[in-house]
């Protein structure tokens, strides 16, 4: 308990040293934009338009709230691709500064994971209009949205400080996990309705998917329905999970960073 308190304790002192890494993120991101922020809003409208005119013809859905349901999984797949993919460079993109100053190494990671949140919270802005134009009406279930969010928080830190371990000493880990997030995006029943797999013999792949969980629960609470318990238990044991081993490895790796970086 003790050294549970000294370590909040020095995270807390670091707070100000975080907060500038998060600014300096979002900054660096929107370089040379002239849209800036304006494109977390405009960009998963124009994907969600495309998506719901390509797979609502395909699959022949013609019900209003299918931009909802797309939009919906798009966003959070889109933050944990985005965020995870950062916080796997985080290392090798500040090397500069670890050879010349002290910083502890896990605030870029938490910090690329951070600042993608922030605009990922601020990208679930475009939901309300859709959830308007789907006829969606509000719902107490709505402020439920915050477990899921923050599961998912947990969840991309953890796979984050492993992604920025490995990726130090193996630098193809990068294009590799292109690859999985391609597999992970397929499986996350984003722009498709996820019944008539749960109802084959591959439920497997919608079961046994994290990420999945997470946008499924998401997703109930925006539709006014209730949590799917054994999903939500799911992901919150797998993200405790994931940040108990990236924990782990990371402390026991980044006295070597700096001899790969």
């Amino acid at each position: 308990m003790k050294a549970m308190i000294k370590s909040f304790k020095l995270f807390w002192s670091r707070r100000h040293l975080l907060a500038e890494l998060v600014r300096k993120g979002i900054k660096l991101k929107y370089r040379r934009s002239y849209l800036g922020i304006v494109w977390s809003l405009l960009e998963p409208i124009l994907t969600t338009i495309v998506l719901t005119i390509v797979f609502g013809t395909l699959l022949g859905r013609k019900d209003r709230s299918f931009p909802l349901y797309i939009l919906c999984g798009r966003l959070l797949y889109s933050y944990f691709s985005q965020a995870t993919k950062a916080a796997a460079k985080s290392i090798r993109t500040n090397s500069g500064m670890i050879k010349k100053v002290y910083v502890p190494k896990y605030l870029y990671p938490l910090s690329s994971v951070l600042y993608n949140y922030i605009i990922f919270l601020i990208s679930l802005l475009v939901l309300f209009p859709l959830g308007i134009y789907g006829k969606v009406g509000l719902s107490l279930r709505m402020a439920g949205i915050v477990i899921p969010l923050f599961v998912l928080l947990c969840m991309t830190y953890g796979v984050g400080l492993i992604l920025a371990t490995v990726n130090v000493f193996f630098r193809d880990m990068e294009y590799i996990w292109d690859v999985v997030l391609m597999i992970i995006m397929y499986t996350c029943a984003i722009f498709y309705d996820p019944e008539k797999l749960l109802k084959s013999g591959y439920d497997w792949i919608l079961n046994y998917n994290p990420l999945y969980g997470v946008i499924a629960n998401f997703r109930n609470l925006m539709f006014g329905d209730p949590f799917e318990w054994n999903r939500l238990i799911y992901s919150v044991l797998f993200s405790v999970a994931v940040l108990l081993i990236g924990n782990i490895v990371f402390y026991k790796k980044q006295d070597k960073f700096i001899l790969h970086i």
